[in-house]
């Protein structure tokens, strides 16, 4: 079931065994709000239970105990690694093994007493999931695509009458990344500072928004691309003062020149840049930008280029050189 299924059967009648899951974590939560507004009144410890890892144990005892005073309980387990598949074992854990268990022989006690909901961020094919598939509701929410974030920007913008068009809604979806919750904290405030009846250009996003590490390593390098090191530098100064961990700053910087030498290797063998670079369905619009700034880089170049990063890396980690010394001088070598 997808997102907009699960939000209308959720709103026609609850069921008693729910698995939701996926990488955008707020309409993950926007679900697990719906259901627990639906629910009506929740008293913790009496008729709603929050449990995780630390309390898987607990779960079969809290279905067994009646919600005195109330029809149903509410259960609500977050997070609590149940859904883990060791591929060199060819049975689940004994904790899997006995919660799936329960749910193949108790699904009567469960649709009677109990809203039971698993909320995770990965899950495995399992016992547990097998179980929840036959009895329950299993919904994989995954990050919205590109036009769907747009469209939820002039939404949002719509109703405080602030007004942004598609190209500045798809800038501010490139620098601050396609988190929904980023993209909303990100709005607001551009709504607050434009006011009502305004408009949000390109350049008060350039002004407010916080840029992703992702987006700010993409302007450097195409400052470098261009051979305009002392502004690619001045990027580079920018993130360290942001407090960037400058270790973060090389690996990010070596699996973006990564993703061009793949994508070199890709357009000269003619195959999908979007796979051979494992690009999420909304990152595509990403392809044109890489192949804009592979036009400046030889692939013999992104080549030393990693090696030297790698090196650089090792070197640092041995007390050798220094990392902030190491990276720029490694960028101003194969970028000058």
């Amino acid at each position: 079931m997808n997102y907009d299924a699960l939000i209308k059967d959720i709103d026609t009648k609850l069921k008693p065994l729910y698995l939701i899951y996926g990488e955008e974590q707020y309409l993950v939560q926007t679900a697990l709000n719906k259901i627990k507004k639906n629910f009506g009144e929740k008293v913790l410890g009496i008729n709603y239970v929050l449990l995780d890892e630390s309390s898987i144990n607990e779960i079969i005892p809290n279905i067994q105990m009646p919600a005195f005073g109330y029809d149903k309980k509410l259960i609500i387990i977050k997070n609590s690694g149940l859904f883990k598949k060791d591929g060199r074992k060819k049975t689940g854990t004994p904790e899997q093994e006995q919660i799936a268990e329960f749910i193949k022989n108790n699904m009567d006690i469960i649709s009677d007493s109990t809203i039971l909901v698993f909320i995770e961020d990965k899950v495995d094919k399992n016992a547990v999931y097998e179980q929840i598939e036959k009895n329950g509701i299993i919904t994989c929410i995954q990050e919205l695509k590109v036009p769907q974030l747009v469209q939820k920007l002039k939404q949002i913008s719509n109703m405080y009458k602030v007004n942004i068009d598609d190209k500045t809604a798809n800038y501010l979806i490139e620098v601050s990344g396609t988190s929904m919750q980023n993209l909303i904290n990100e709005i607001r405030k551009l709504i607050e500072y434009v006011g009502e009846n305004g408009t949000i250009k390109i350049s008060d996003v350039d002004v407010l928004a916080t840029k992703q590490i992702d987006s700010v390593i993409f302007e450097l390098t195409d400052n470098l691309a261009i051979r305009k090191i002392d502004k690619a530098m001045e990027v580079l100064d920018n993130l360290i003062y942001q407090k960037e961990p400058l270790q973060k700053i090389l690996i990010t910087l070596y699996n973006h020149f990564k993703k061009l030498y793949l994508c070199s290797i890709a357009i000269n063998l003619n195959k999908d840049v979007v796979t051979a670079l494992n690009l999420k369905p909304n990152q595509t619009f990403l392809v044109s930008k890489y192949k804009k700034q592979l036009s400046n880089f030889n692939q013999n170049i992104l080549k030393d280029i990693l090696d030297a990063f790698i090196e650089l890396d090792y070197n640092s980690k041995i007390g050798k050189i220094d990392i902030d010394v190491g990276l720029r001088s490694v960028l101003c070598r194969y970028c000058s």
